[in-house]
Order: C-alpha cells, then sequence, then structure tokens
C-alpha cells in the first residue's frame, strides 16, 4: 500500500507538472497570436502574409492539442483520486500513464518546432 501512495504521488507530480507546463504554452501562443497581429497590421505584402496564416492556423491546431491533453490529464487525476488502493500498480494506472507520457512528449516537440520557426519569422518581419 505504501508503494502504491508513493506511484500515485509521482503520478499526481507528473500531471500537475504538465498541466502547468501546457498553461504556460497555450499563454505563450497568446503572446504569438499577438505579434502576428501586429505583423499584419503592418501590411508587408504575400511575402509575409502566407506563413502568418499558416502560423495562425498552427496555433489553433496547438491550442486544440493543449486543450484535449489537459482533458486527459484532469480525467487521469480523477482516477487517481479514486483510486483502489488494492489494484496492482502494474495495471490500469500505469498503462494510462505510459501513453499520455508519449503524447506529451510528442506534443511537445512540435511545440518547440513551432515555436523555432515562429522565432525565426519573427525575426525577419519585426
Amino acid at each position: 500500500m505504501i508503494t502504491k501512495a508513493n506511484y500515485l504521488s509521482d503520478l499526481k507530480f507528473n500531471l500537475e507538472t504538465w498541466k502547468r507546463e501546457l498553461r504556460f504554452h497555450f499563454d505563450e501562443m497568446d503572446t504569438f497570436e499577438e505579434k502576428l497581429e501586429e505583423i499584419a497590421r503592418r501590411e508587408f505584402g504575400k511575402k509575409a502574409t502566407v506563413p502568418l496564416e499558416n502560423f495562425q492556423n498552427r496555433i489553433m491546431i496547438e491550442k486544440d492539442a493543449i486543450s484535449k491533453l489537459k482533458h486527459r490529464i484532469r480525467n487521469k487525476m480523477a482516477n487517481i483520486h479514486k483510486a483502489d488502493f488494492n489494484e496492482n500498480i502494474d495495471g490500469r494506472l500505469q498503462n494510462e500513464q505510459h501513453t499520455l507520457k508519449d503524447d506529451m512528449r510528442t506534443y511537445i516537440n512540435m511545440h518547440y518546432d513551432l515555436k523555432e520557426e515562429m522565432m525565426d519569422y519573427f525575426r525577419e518581419w519585426l
């Protein structure tokens, strides 16, 4: 039972960390949208607007991914709070954790790729 409590505590820590990171990334996307709007107001022409529209679409996709991941984290937290301490830790909770961990890793890679591209774009147009 102590092992299970420690495992659930570690799992909860991971989920809370991911939740904070996702919140930060969501806010960061808002800041990037503001910068894109600033560039759009300057009317640089098609050379600037084509990638700008692409970035706006990718931001919407990323915000949707963030929302879905946050929802999964909330569900996982609910599962932790109603966890059966007699259930084997190699069971359901551990398997669910693994896929969320992989999805977070994929999302974070996607986020930083987008961020790097946007920073290059901002350097060129701001």
